[in-house]
């Protein structure tokens, strides 16, 4: 009986990871995006701010999810960690121009501390493949 396969996913277009994990891992039609923070890839420098953190982190996620020949279209959960929840209207401004329709689910938590001393850290839960959408009416 064959097993599900597991590929390991990293590209130079997103941060090297800064600890024993992969930037993605892909099991059957599902892709897990480790969290992202806003550091450059190319200084790998975290970027000053909460706007150019914020950015970046989706930036990073997008590169991802470019290796899989999808994009946040297909993204379906996010996990927001801020270091103040204060900045979650500014962070909202910046996500709703990288996820432009079709939101996907999403939590947003206040954290003690990021890594490297981040503002804003977002991991994602994509779909490979194509997505129809469907809205249920409301109830």
């Amino acid at each position: 009986m064959a097993g599900l396969v597991r590929r390991i996913i990293n590209t130079p277009k997103a941060p090297k990871a800064i600890g024993p994990y992969n930037q993605a891992i892909a099991v059957g039609n599902t892709l897990y995006l480790s969290g992202q923070i806003g550091i450059d890839p190319t200084t790998s420098k975290l970027l000053n701010g909460i706007e150019a953190q914020t950015t970046q982190t989706l930036k990073n996620i997008g590169a991802i999810l470019e290796t899989q020949n999808i994009d946040y279209s297909n993204v379906v959960k996010t996990t927001v960690l801020l270091a103040d929840i204060a900045d979650y209207g500014v962070v909202n401004q910046i996500y709703e121009k990288f996820f432009t329709s079709n939101y996907p689910a999403r939590a947003a938590y206040q954290a003690a501390a990021l890594p490297a001393g981040a503002l804003v850290e977002i991991e994602s839960i994509a779909i490979l493949g194509e997505l129809v959408n469907e809205t249920l009416p409301k109830a």
